[in-house]
């Protein structure tokens, strides 16, 4: 009787740790879709810092564009559009 229960502790345990992953993931992502549009302007001030050129020029024209527009255009623009 005990090794049954045993058995099943383990994989409630499987379960605990998979709805953890999940619920950490989804925070995650939720920190990232309301913060994509600052993280996206800095990263585009690093870029034209360390570089110069078209790939400046690039950085600071994409900041131009939300990220909501971008996940929009997505199915028309794909993913290796650029923007």
């Amino acid at each position: 009787m005990k090794k049954l229960m045993r058995k099943r502790s383990g994989g409630q345990t499987i379960v605990e740790y998979i709805l953890i992953v999940v619920l950490v993931a989804l925070a995650a992502l939720t920190v990232l879709g309301l913060f994509s549009d600052t993280l996206r302007k800095k990263i585009s001030g690093v870029i034209s810092t360390l570089t110069s050129g078209e790939e400046a020029s690039e950085a600071q024209s994409n900041v131009q564009t939300k990220s909501e527009d971008i996940l929009k255009d997505l199915d028309e623009t794909g993913l290796d559009s650029g923007s």
